[in-house]
């Protein structure tokens, strides 16, 4: 038995099953073989999943699990986890889908702690926020989760079903270890390593969280370029504020919005310019530059052939009379 299925079944079972009905005025079970219908044709589309598929299959198979929940009943997960909330063309594709053919997978919540009779999402908010704009009711499963089980199976279900990017991994993270959660339960929530979990925190906290929810998921940039634009930010100090003020800034795709951060933060380095240094004969002995970093002299050997060692060998002596003449 795989890791991954073993994983899904431990999270999906066991289920806790419908509330009595003083406690659940707002609960509608599903009806049995409607819903194992529906759930039938999403799994018959995963494939590669099949065998996982089997083991939903005969949970789900196994009593009146799901049920219908109140939209307005529903508040979502205390962590938020994606920066492109509901306004991506893969929300509208879902709703449109949910719109045609119903909600084909439930949505996982618990009980809203201290909040009777209302719940609050493990995951699914897409599907919930899909079916709440639709004006139709939320397909659930509810289970008695504790916080660290929620996020968990937060976590998880973003890995499983569509991967987080490298920015939203690494602002979970983050936001996760500001409310004092373990770094172990962090780590099985995003299923990494030590190493990776703190360089993706380390990266984050070094980024201004204004700049990056402006930029949003950017799901095709790796942690190497979000290491340049932290770089840049550090070391050039551009200004990045001016980019998200132009009107065009937010109706770019996210990685569009990072590239021209990443632009407007980059410093291009030019060649020094040279000047001229012509002698009395008016011809050109020398060029040199001056930054204020750096002064660069370049002696033209051929027409100055001894010049350079001259200037070499006199140099101290120069230096001891410019400091003489500073001091008076």
């Amino acid at each position: 038995m795989s890791k991954r299925r073993d994983a899904m079944k431990e999270m999906m079972a066991p289920i806790v099953g419908v509330p009595s009905a003083e406690q659940r005025p707002v609960l509608k079970p599903v009806v049995q073989s409607g819903a194992l219908k529906s759930m039938n044709l999403a799994f018959e589309s995963l494939s590669h999943d099949a065998e996982e598929a089997g083991v939903l299959r005969e949970q789900l198979a196994s009593g009146q699990s799901i049920v219908e929940l109140n939209a307005a009943d529903i508040e979502p997960s205390f962590i938020r986890d994606r920066l492109d909330g509901f306004e991506s063309d893969d929300f509208d594709d879902l709703k449109r889908s949910i719109s045609e053919h119903g909600q084909l997978l439930p949505i996982l919540v618990r009980p809203s702690p201290g909040k009777a009779g209302r719940y609050q999402i493990a995951f699914g908010h897409r599907r919930a926020e899909a079916t709440r704009q639709l004006g139709i009711p939320v397909k659930a499963i509810v289970r008695k989760l504790s916080d660290d089980d929620l996020i968990v199976a937060q976590g998880k279900e973003n890995l499983e079903r569509k991967d987080l990017s490298f920015i939203e991994r690494g602002l979970f993270a983050a936001r996760l270890e500001d409310r004092g959660v373990g770094r172990d339960v962090i780590l099985a929530a995003l299923s990494t390593h030590k190493g990776n979990l703190s360089t993706m925190i380390s990266l984050v906290r070094r980024l201004p969280e204004e700049l990056v929810t402006a930029i949003g998921a950017a799901p095709k940039i790796g942690r190497p370029r979000w290491e340049s634009l932290v770089a840049n930010l550090e070391q050039s100090k551009g200004d990045w504020r001016h980019v998200l003020r132009d009107k065009s800034f937010s109706g770019r795709s996210s990685d569009e919005r990072f590239e021209a951060i990443l632009r407007a933060t980059t410093v291009t380095k030019t060649k020094d310019e040279l000047q001229e240094l012509l002698g009395r004969n008016g011809k050109v002995f020398a060029r040199a530059s001056l930054s204020p970093k750096k002064t660069k002299l370049v002696i033209d050997q051929k027409a100055a052939p001894d010049f350079g060692a001259y200037l070499v060998a006199h140099l101290p002596d120069l230096y001891q009379a410019f400091l003489e003449q500073e001091s008076n």
